[in-house]
């Protein structure tokens, strides 16, 4: 078998197991989430290999009165959020550091683009296996 053909199913395995990761927390969370609201008390610059990018930081209190602080795994274009904007959270309540900000591309977009990507990966993957 092609190295490459390896290559591309292994990153496309890799991203489906993210994306049922992703989709079992969004479950959890539609199912049980404590649903709070929670302010964008700042955007950090950070940098990856596309340069510097800014993640907005959310801060909410929990149902015990715990402040709590997370930054919305989907990060990029598009995603940001203003600081001092109010915005819906959803949390577990025995684990609120599982938090996401309760917008479509915020809960649903992380399992829609890890799906996509493995089903990209994976068919890349069978086409170079069979073209090889």
């Amino acid at each position: 078998m092609n190295f490459g053909a390896v290559l591309c199913t292994v990153a496309g395995l890799g991203l489906l197991v993210a994306a049922v990761h992703e989709g079992t927390v969004v479950h959890r969370l539609r199912r049980h989430g404590v649903h709070t609201w929670g302010s964008v008390v700042d955007n950090v610059r950070t940098r990856d290999s596309d340069g510097p990018k800014w993640v907005p930081v959310i801060a909410f209190t929990d149902r015990l009165g715990y402040r709590m602080e997370f930054s919305p795994r989907v990060q990029g274009s598009g995603m940001g959020l203003a600081t001092g904007r109010q915005v819906e959270v959803v949390y577990l309540a025995q684990n609120p550091q599982i938090a996401r900000v309760r917008m479509w591309r915020h809960v649903v977009g992380p399992v829609v683009f890890l799906t996509f990507g493995a089903a990209a990966f994976l068919g890349a993957g069978v086409l170079i296996a069979m073209t090889s």
